[in-house]
């Protein structure tokens, strides 16, 4: 990650993150170690995938200590097997151990997330489409979520609801109509951007593409009515497709044309990647 990003935006949440597992004091680790000693741990993958998050992992030990040192024999991005070492972490013994489960919940985390999108992707190979993330991520780590998505070979779509216009069901329900609102966000936005609306029938893709969308969201369509509503759309505006898009699933978009395909699978529903820190000793 960005150093500035690190410092600006994700420091305060590894700090709070360090506070909720230790409250007062690691009482665990004070009991065997009452005293400063410098010792080793390897960092190890327990399954194939791909690794993310590494800054992270290193940043954790570092706010606990300064000058805890992580050598690491791979980047984020690379593919990991089963049993392979990726590093190693040097410093204090108390802050290698105090520091262990929030340092790998990131990293196996971020590491899951990267893993299962790069797994999505490759179904979209050969086709033009955009691979999406959505923002059903856990709440305080999107930073971290979004980054992996990255990593894995997905995009991400707005970071938040600052971020851009999109008009789902329920805007669409407070504005009276499709065309009401699209018409009301053309009024109120920045010209700067695009106007996305979600779309659940052939009436309402008609309704959008006559008011000018830019984007067309397809949201939970059956795939002859997504063929329709391309037929309609006719390159007029950009198409997205979401609803329940897994892995499972997302080959079946592949010949329909569309832009782009989101997925809230990816961060909402992928399983960690298994990492351990293991043969602690002294130095």
């Amino acid at each position: 990650m960005n150093p500035i990003t690190m410092t600006l935006n994700v420091d305060n949440l590894l700090l709070q993150a360090l506070r909720e597992d230790i409250s007062s004091e690691d009482v665990s680790t004070n009991a065997v170690m009452p005293k400063a000693q410098k010792g080793e741990v390897d960092l190890i993958a327990k399954q194939d995938g791909i690794i993310a998050g590494l800054d992270v992992f290193k940043r954790v030990f570092e706010l606990l200590d300064k000058d805890t040192v992580t050598t690491l024999t791979v980047k984020d991005g690379d593919s990991v097997s089963k049993g392979q070492k990726l590093g190693k972490v040097t410093g204090d013994i108390r802050v290698l151990l105090s520091g262990e489960r929030t340092a790998l919940n990131y990293l196996q985390r971020m590491s899951g997330i990267a893993t299962y999108t790069h797994e999505v992707a490759k179904l979209l190979e050969g086709s033009s489409i955009k691979l999406l993330d959505t923002r059903k991520t856990t709440p305080n780590n999107r930073i971290f979520e979004k980054y992996a998505v990255k990593i894995g070979g997905g995009h991400n779509h707005r970071y938040n609801l600052s971020d851009g216009v999109l008009l789902k069901d329920n805007h669409i329900g407070a504005a009276g109509s499709v065309a009401n609102a699209i018409k009301m966000a053309k009024d109120y936005a920045p010209f700067v951007r695009k106007i996305e609306v979600e779309v659940e029938t052939l009436e309402q893709v008609k309704e959008a593409v006559e008011a000018g969308a830019d984007i067309i969201m397809l949201d939970n369509m059956s795939h002859s009515d997504m063929e329709q509503a391309m037929k309609i759309i006719n390159k007029k505006a950009e198409v997205e497709v979401s609803g329940n898009v897994t892995k499972e699933n997302i080959a079946r978009l592949a010949d329909l044309g569309v832009d782009y395909v989101s997925s809230g699978a990816l961060t909402h529903s992928s399983p960690i990647l298994d990492l351990s820190l293991k043969n602690l000793h002294s130095l």
